[in-house]
């Protein structure tokens, strides 16, 4: 360990300086508003999605009380189809906090970043490093790669003690010099690392900084970390999905309960099968019914088999009115929903799915 210790922070600084990602617009700023809103948003997506959202969402939303006044619906359109929608609840409520409790300004600490909505461990100790250069380590999925095979690290981190353990390690790796340039390097160097070159399947181990390092790589297995054992199975539904239009061109959404899939986003009805989407209407609709082509969306560990049907309806017919419990989250009653115009559901924050399908069937 000692090795290691001595040099693996300089060579992974000294390799970021010069061939790691330094052009990605919430880099070279000690922002924390710019720098918080990058690494929420690159949870759970890859970084070529997300700097499209980036760019909309700082015009939109240039500073952290801009977001923090601004309605929840707005918040949720300017995020639809990023998915994993409790990262922008929880985005405005952090702004709103940073607002209410810390006079506009982020803490400056990865443990006072910890006491806000959304804001984790590694989350927390990203922010602190890039912007107020505090000595602290991040542990996200790609460092966590570079870490375990550096250190041919075979503890399982689908258990708690372990990745702790990986955790303390990883804090007595990181820099002591020069920490106002060093530490928002390190961090990012080991980012890039995991992204770019240390990557899941077929390491490019010949261009790694770390390679002499590298114990994963001396043992010829580095592919074999990191180890982890406890995988979520996938699983799959089958839903009904109601479009009700009338002849000007308006849909009826329905918001939905705020826990679950799609929590607070508006959306298409929806049922657990065509048979109760049937029952649900008016038997003079029936015949106005047309079911569309179904197809599949995949989220993380589900896939999600839509069955859409459109039925029209009068200028001034409405749905029957009914409980819009979600069968896709827990049992939590929602409000009854709404006509929308054509020119009114474009801005809402939709499910990515129902957006597509609203924006590429033609009736």
């Amino acid at each position: 360990m000692q090795a290691i210790s001595r040099h693996f922070a300089e060579d992974v600084v000294k390799w970021q300086k010069t061939h790691g990602r330094n052009s990605l617009p919430w880099q070279n700023t000690r922002d924390p508003y710019r720098v918080w809103l990058s690494e929420i948003m690159l949870q759970q997506t890859q970084v070529s999605t997300v700097l499209e959202y980036y760019a909309r969402f700082l015009q939109r939303f240039p500073a952290v009380g801009d977001l923090a006044a601004a309605q929840t619906d707005d918040v949720l359109a300017m995020w639809s189809g990023l998915g994993y929608y409790s990262r922008a609840r929880n985005m405005h409520r952090c702004a709103q906090q940073v607002m209410e409790l810390h006079a506009g300004q982020f803490p400056s600490t990865a443990e006072q970043l910890q006491t806000l909505p959304g804001i984790g461990p590694s989350t927390a100790a990203a922010i602190a490093s890039f912007c107020f250069a505090e000595r602290v380590a991040i542990l996200d999925g790609n460092v966590k790669r570079v870490l375990t095979r550096v250190l041919a690290f075979s503890g399982d981190l689908s258990q708690g003690a372990q990745e702790r353990q990986l955790w303390g390690i990883a804090n007595s790796l990181l820099p002591q010099r020069k920490l106002k340039e060093s530490m928002p390097r390190y961090t990012q160097g080991l980012m890039d690392l995991g992204a770019t070159v240390c990557t899941l399947r077929k390491p490019a181990c010949l261009v790694c900084p770390v390679q002499g390092l590298c114990r994963g790589f001396a043992d010829g297995e580095p592919e074999k970390y990191p180890v982890k054992t406890r995988k979520l199975k996938r699983s799959s539904q089958k839903l009904s999905l109601l479009w009700a239009q009338r002849p000007d061109g308006s849909v009826w959404l329905e918001r939905r309960p705020a826990s679950g899939i799609w929590g607070g986003l508006y959306c298409l009805p929806v049922f657990d099968s065509e048979d109760e989407l049937r029952e649900f209407l008016p038997k003079q609709l029936h015949d106005r019914m047309e079911p569309l082509p179904s197809f599949k969306h995949v989220l993380t560990h589900k896939d999600l088999h839509l069955h859409p049907v459109i039925a029209g309806f009068s200028a001034r017919q409405n749905l029957p009115a009914r409980n819009t419990e979600s069968v896709l989250s827990v049992q939590e009653p929602g409000p009854s929903g709404a006509w929308f115009a054509p020119d009114e559901w474009p801005v809402l924050g939709l499910p990515a799915p129902i957006r597509k399908l609203l924006e590429n069937e033609s009736v």
